[in-house]
């Protein structure tokens, strides 16, 4: 999970998106301690909720102000990394020190923001078959985090210092790629101040008649990725495998912003023949025989949200070819595209999953015709 979440800050604070020419830059800081709860979303870990996890969140933001078409584009946004410590108060669950790349976005007179944050996270107490058998949230030390943010924000209010509050959702899962990962989804309340630094020469944000959204628009186009990487079924001690995805897909983008897919998977997972195998033996009264096919095919719709050589996807998808019943026919998949050849060739990370159950992290790399 290290090399997935290693992908993710380096695409998300890339040189295709973010300028490394020498210019002005102004930074600010913000540090806040947060209080909160975990979410039960699944019953599986109901014994491990029993406390109120604390901690604080501290983050490095860099501002900008209308220098390239995409920051003006979407209201000046701040990019940077943040780290955060979570205490779950809880012996078995232990603690989580997180590292992040973010990005934020502003609203009605930049009072409001919005963040987003993909990174990695140390777990202190993961689970063990002999010392902690009761952990069957956190399946590894090392766990992907993300985490979602909304806050009321007064910057500058007195020599470039201000206050901030809000609330945030923490995400820690390794994406299956070692079992249990029943995983945990933390809301927490915070309240801080940051910083901005160079406060009395803050450049005046950059105003364009830039082109209408719509002349980005192209005709549907068609796309062909391969994407792989290793997961473990729901069997504790089984081991990760190997999976491939080919998938077949047209997209239509319709302006600067929004690119619309739909196409096919078509999923061929190593840790699904063995869990078919395995249940098989150990439980012959589900009908299962072990020479059932392994692979899936699957329909599914998505959206790209682009910024610049960069896009957030989001898929949903059903399985038209299901011949074992594993988690549901249902299946989504988040993550993140880099375009890296004339919005042609391009590599993704993305992390499939069954609602909030995850199946597998997914490094792809594809082709657009």
């Amino acid at each position: 999970m290290r090399a997935v979440n290693f992908f993710i800050l380096v695409v998300l604070i890339g040189t295709s998106l973010f300028s490394q020419e020498k210019s002005v830059r102004p930074v600010s800081i913000s540090a806040e301690p947060f209080y909160g709860s975990i979410f039960e979303h699944n019953p599986e870990i109901q014994h491990l909720i029993t406390g109120h996890p604390t901690g604080f969140h501290i983050s490095y933001n860099n501002k900008t102000f209308g220098e390239k078409e995409w920051e003006r584009r979407y209201n000046y946004p701040d990019w940077g990394f943040s780290a955060a410590y979570h205490n779950s108060h809880n012996e078995y669950l232990g603690n989580a020190w997180g590292v992040y790349g973010h990005i934020n976005w502003y609203f009605f007179n930049r009072h409001v923001m919005v963040g987003v944050g993909q990174g990695v996270a140390y777990i202190t107490n993961p689970y063990d078959t002999r010392t902690n058998y009761y952990n069957n949230a956190y399946g590894s030390h090392i766990m992907s985090t993300t985490y979602a943010k909304g806050s009321f924000i007064w910057e500058n209010l007195w020599k470039g210092l201000g206050v901030q509050a809000g609330a945030t959702i923490y995400h820690y899962s390794n994406a299956n790629v070692k079992a249990p990962n029943n995983s945990t989804n933390t809301l927490v309340f915070s309240v801080g101040a940051n910083y901005l630094f160079d406060y009395e020469t803050f450049p005046a944000y950059i105003e364009k008649e830039d082109p209408l959204s719509r002349t980005y628009a192209e005709p549907i186009t068609l796309n062909l990725e391969v994407r792989s990487g290793f997961n473990e079924n729901d069997v504790i001690g089984s081991g990760a495998k190997p999976f491939t995805i080919l998938s077949l897909y047209a997209d239509k983008r319709i302006n600067y912003k929004s690119t619309f897919q739909t196409g096919v998977d078509v999923f061929f997972s190593t840790a699904l023949k063995e869990y078919i195998r395995y249940r098989a033996v150990a439980y012959p009264e589900d009908g299962i025989t072990g020479d059932e096919d392994y692979k899936r095919v699957g329909l599914f719709v998505g959206h790209e949200w682009r910024f610049n050589k960069v896009a957030m996807i989001a898929q949903l998808g059903y399985y038209v070819y299901w011949p074992v019943a594993f988690e549901n026919r249902l299946y989504n998949r988040i993550g993140l595209k880099r375009y890296l050849w004339q919005d042609s060739l391009f590599a993704s990370v993305s992390v499939k999953a069954h609602w909030a159950k995850a199946e597998a992290a997914e490094f792809g790399v594809g082709y657009r015709f």
